[in-house]
């Protein structure tokens, strides 16, 4: 059965172990992920978070990366990462938000240790579901096959955040998990990763174009929605500890390009 949960507690809870290697084999992943994209889109770094390109602190043990990017078709892509892998903890982000041009829902991943695995996937939807009865069958019912087989699966538990905007923020098919970290886990999340993604660069290129007289609203609702996510997640207070408030603010604020330099696509 799952019970809420929250980041801060599990880790207390868990004794300190080296998640270098597991560390490792995640962050592959989202390499894998990044080639797909950059065949399928134009891309150019944004300026604003050049200085978290590689950053830790002067022990070399927490360590992390905040690495943005823009594009034509892409509003703000995000590839991530912050932990201390020998001290159990790691999260790693690979997050995609459409410009305005189509509806298609935006990427959403966020993987890490705990020392447990954690994993989530999910298509972050641009209407209201319980409204547009379109838009939910055609983006999101061919997941549930999918998701009920993993929620079926006893070796992976939900994880169900304590706070209430983290919880909202998922869809119905979202994948929000935990597994006890080995190469099968691994494997079987990289081709959960891969499916997820290769979905939804097939609704990308198929999406009709958004018109003209709504994308403003739609680009000001996506802006306001990834702002939200960025400044209400619980885990901030982690990246606090390790790294101090004002750098934390500092890659919250790159997490949702408060400061960026490049324009947004209209």
């Amino acid at each position: 059965m799952a019970t809420t949960q929250s980041l801060v507690d599990l880790l207390a809870a868990q004794p300190d172990v080296d998640s270098t290697g597991w560390f490792g084999k995640l962050w592959d992943i989202t390499r894998e992920l990044s080639e797909k994209l950059t065949t399928r889109f134009e891309l150019k770094p944004d300026g604003s978070t050049e200085q978290f390109a590689n950053y830790a602190l002067l022990d070399g043990n927490a360590k992390g990366s905040l690495n943005t990017f823009t594009g034509p078709e892409i509003d703000w892509l995000v590839h991530a990462h912050i932990g201390n892998p020998k001290f159990s903890f790691t999260n790693m982000h690979f997050t995609v938000w459409l410009g305005p041009q189509t509806k298609a829902p935006h990427f959403g991943m966020a993987m890490g240790t705990m020392p447990d695995i954690f994993f989530y996937f999910d298509y972050i939807p641009r209407v209201d579901l319980m409204v547009d009865l379109d838009y939910l069958d055609k983006y999101y019912e061919p997941v549930n096959a999918k998701w009920r087989e993993f929620q079926d699966n006893p070796e992976y538990r939900p994880f169900v955040s304590r706070n209430l905007y983290m919880r909202t923020s998922v869809s119905q098919t979202g994948f929000v998990y935990l597994v006890t970290p080995s190469d099968k886990a691994v494997s079987e999340i990289r081709d959960l990763a891969h499916f997820m993604f290769d979905g939804w660069l097939k609704n990308v290129n198929e999406a009709e174009p958004t018109p003209e007289s709504e994308r403003a609203a739609l680009s000001a609702r996506d802006l306001h929605i990834r702002r939200a996510v960025a400044d209400r997640d619980p885990a901030n207070v982690v990246g606090e500890q390790l790294f101090g408030k004002e750098t934390a603010d500092k890659l919250v604020l790159g997490l949702w390009g408060g400061d960026r330099l490049s324009p947004r696509p209209q």
